[in-house]
C-alpha cells in the first residue's frame, strides 16, 4: 500500500522525466479525480492510503498523461467562465482566452445568439447561462461533437433554450439572430507541425483549415449579414496575428465598428463588428 504523497511524488517524476510541463499540479488533479475530491483539497489527503483499485486507475492516468493525452480527456471535464464543461477528444477543449469572446458578447444587447462551429457548447451554453431570458442555437459539422454539447446544455440547465444543428456553417441555418459567434479553425496548417502535444488528441478540423487559417473568417464574413438583424452583431476569435486581416474582411463585407479586443494577455483574440441598419 502507498499514500497519496508518495504516489504523486512517483508520478511527478515521471510526469517531469516525459517532459510533461506542471508536472505535479497535473498529478494532484488527476488523483483528485480517481479518489472524489476537489484539487484544491487534496493537502487535506496527504496521508491517506491508496486502496489498490485508484492506485491503479492513477497509475493508468499517469501512463496516459507522459503520452501527453490532455487532463482534461482525462478527467472528461474542463472549466470555463466559472462553469465546468465535458470534454472529450470529439471537441477542442474550452480556453480561458475564449472567455474574452463571452466577455464581450455580454457588453451588448442581444436575446438570440448563433455560435457556429459549437464544440462542446461551452460558448453558447455560457451565453444562454448568463443571460437567462435568450435563446440560442449551435451548429457543427461534427455529429459526436453536437452529442456532447447536448449533454452539456442538460447539465447546465439551458437545453429547453438550446437548438443544435449539425451544419456547415450557414448550410442548416434559415433564421436571423442579434448576435453570431465563433471560435473557428484557424490555425494555418503549415503551423500544426509547432503546436503543443496534446493538441493532437484534439479534433484537427476544430484546430485548422488545412490551408492559411482564415478560410472560415471569408465564409462567416461573406455569409453572416443574411443571418443577421440590421445592425446585429458579429464577434469572432482570431488568432493573436490575425487581427488586421479578419477586421479587414469584415470591414470590405460592409460591417461598421470593426474592432479587435485584447485577450488577458493583451493579444489581439476578438473581432467585434456590427451589421449595417
Amino acid at each position: 500500500m502507498i499514500t497519496a504523497q508518495a504516489a504523486l511524488a512517483e508520478a511527478r517524476a515521471r510526469l517531469e522525466a516525459a517532459g510533461v510541463p506542471g508536472a505535479m499540479g497535473d498529478a494532484r488533479r488527476l488523483l483528485a479525480h480517481v479518489i472524489g475530491v476537489a484539487p484544491a483539497r487534496m493537502t487535506l489527503h496527504l496521508h491517506d492510503t491508496l486502496e489498490e483499485g485508484a492506485l491503479g486507475a492513477f497509475e493508468a492516468m499517469v501512463a496516459r498523461r507522459t503520452a501527453r493525452v490532455p487532463v482534461s480527456h482525462l478527467i472528461g471535464r474542463r472549466g470555463f467562465f466559472g462553469r465546468d464543461f465535458e470534454v472529450s477528444g470529439d471537441v477542442l477543449d474550452p480556453r480561458p482566452e475564449t472567455e474574452s469572446l463571452v466577455a464581450a458578447a455580454l457588453e451588448v444587447d442581444w436575446t438570440r445568439v448563433l455560435d457556429m462551429g459549437t464544440g462542446s457548447g461551452a460558448i453558447l451554453l455560457t451565453l444562454l447561462a448568463e443571460r437567462v431570458e435568450a435563446t440560442g442555437t449551435g451548429t457543427d459539422i461534427s455529429p459526436a461533437a453536437l452529442r456532447v454539447a447536448a449533454r452539456n446544455a442538460t447539465a447546465l440547465g439551458v437545453a429547453d433554450r438550446a437548438q443544435l444543428v449539425h451544419s456547415d456553417w450557414f448550410g442548416g441555418v434559415a433564421e436571423r439572430f442579434e448576435l453570431i459567434v465563433s471560435n473557428p479553425p484557424y490555425i494555418a496548417a503549415t503551423e500544426m507541425p509547432d503546436l503543443t502535444p496534446e493538441l493532437a488528441h484534439e479534433p484537427r478540423l476544430a484546430l485548422t483549415d488545412e490551408a492559411d487559417g482564415l478560410s472560415a473568417y471569408r465564409v462567416i464574413c461573406a455569409g453572416a449579414q443574411a443571418h443577421l438583424v440590421p445592425g446585429g452583431w458579429l464577434m469572432l476569435e482570431i488568432g493573436w496575428r490575425q487581427g488586421e486581416a479578419v477586421c479587414e474582411m469584415a470591414r470590405a463585407a460592409g460591417y461598421s465598428g470593426v474592432a479587435c479586443r485584447p485577450d488577458m494577455d493583451g493579444r489581439d483574440r476578438v473581432v467585434v463588428a456590427r451589421a449595417p441598419l
